[in-house]
């Protein structure tokens, strides 16, 4: 897969350098991705098995984390959701996100999960089977929501019945769109 980087389930020791990635990624609104990953990790929406980290011999290169939101109207009441990815500016353009990215989703898979919604770049998430995730009855958590950045990756065990409204729990309160 990736040359010269493995990837892991993140531990309580990568905090620090994870915070760093995240910084760097997101270097326009570095605070408010870095709480974000804070506030996922202390909820209990937090899947510890399903946040990982991208590591060379340079140390955490990426990160990445699927964590549950709500589902308001489906036949469950609660979705995986990718957010936030994170590769380190060095380290970007690479396939470091990408090799995170099919990581998360296999093991999403693997758990048995039907499916990942996330809020993303259009450009780039379809590339990894996601898609528009509106036509399948899914609502966006907010209007503010692009509706070509609300997408969605059906797994195996998707079913109809799981579109609704999604609900973005309290860790992303302080989030603007």
């Amino acid at each position: 897969m990736g040359a010269g980087f493995v990837i892991r389930p993140e531990e309580a020791a990568d905090h620090a350098a994870i915070d760093q990635v995240v910084r760097g990624a997101f270097a326009r609104h570095p605070e408010e991705v870095a709480l974000l990953v804070e506030r996922i990790r202390a909820s209990e929406n937090f899947v510890r098995e399903l946040a990982l980290v991208a590591e060379d011999d340079s140390g955490v290169i990426g990160h990445v984390m699927l964590s549950w939101v709500g589902v308001e109207n489906g036949s469950r009441s609660r979705i995986l959701c990718l957010s936030p990815m994170s590769v380190r500016p060095d380290r970007q353009l690479r396939g470091v996100g990408a090799a995170l990215i099919r990581a998360a989703l296999d093991r999403a898979e693997a758990a048995g999960e039907p499916a990942v919604i996330l809020e993303g770049i259009p450009a780039y998430y379809p590339r990894f089977g996601f898609e528009r995730a509106s036509p399948l009855g899914f609502v966006a958590p907010s209007a503010s929501v692009p509706d070509a950045a609300f997408m969605v990756k059906r797994l195996p065990g998707y079913d109809a019945t799981l579109a609704g409204r999604i609900v973005y729990p309290a860790a992303f309160d302080h989030l603007t769109h």
